[in-house]
């Protein structure tokens, strides 16, 4: 269920410039700049509250993580939350955008790993170029990745998981990993749920694939 709007969403943004980025666009190609670091980059797209960005900074403090959140209500949900947090983190910035314009923040072969959690399915066919594993948004991402650079997809909703299968493979991508019920496999030990997993995983299962771009030749 999606936030009601909050009108001081922006102010809080601002509020907490210390680890929100406001303007996202003069980062481009500086992003090692902003983190102080060479470290991998590491993006969320679709953060929601902010809960798996921010288990996997405090766990993973040499890879720099950037949660990426198109509704402003969301964000200023996720910011208030992650100040209620005891250990703080500077391995983290939060910013708003639209995932379908990312090659405007981040330049060719900037970003390391992609995560996309529990994205919104578009169930109707007509709106199949709007899911972020279409093939209109594996284009933005193959351009920011490096090479070999990979993308990590969850979801609870099993058509949206056949759909993506299928379109990683005949964009090409090769799939690494697959998993038709990640919290009953090994994988599950190390696996960060987001907040949306915790509440609806013992509703059904949880798939996970993990796919890079397949290269020329």
């Amino acid at each position: 269920m999606r936030l009601r709007n909050n009108p001081k969403a922006y102010d809080i943004m601002k509020e907490n410039d210390s680890f929100v980025i406001i303007e996202p666009e003069k980062c481009k190609n500086k992003w090692h700049e902003v983190f102080g670091n060479d470290n991998p980059i590491y993006i969320e797209i679709g953060m929601g509250k902010g809960d798996f960005i921010y288990q996997n900074a405090c766990r993973y403090p040499d890879i720099n993580f950037i949660g990426i959140e198109k509704f402003p209500s969301v964000l200023a949900a996720a910011i208030n939350k992650v100040n209620k947090q005891e250990t703080k983190v500077s391995n983290m910035k939060l910013i708003h955008y639209d995932a379908i314009e990312l090659k405007n923040i981040f330049a060719n072969g900037e970003v390391d790993h992609i995560f996309l959690n529990f994205s919104d399915p578009w169930p109707k066919n007509r709106h199949a170029k709007r899911r972020l594993t279409s093939k209109q948004f594996l284009s933005v991402y193959q351009d920011i990745l490096v090479s070999k650079g990979e993308i990590e997809f969850k979801t609870d909703n099993r058509g949206l998981f056949e759909y993506s299968l299928v379109s990683l493979n005949q964009y090409p991508m090769d799939l690494l990993y697959v998993s038709l019920d990640l919290h009953n496999s090994p994988e599950n030990e190390t696996n960060i749920m987001t907040e949306y997993e915790k509440k609806f995983c013992e509703k059904g299962p949880i798939y996970k694939l993990v796919a890079r771009y397949r290269e020329d030749g």
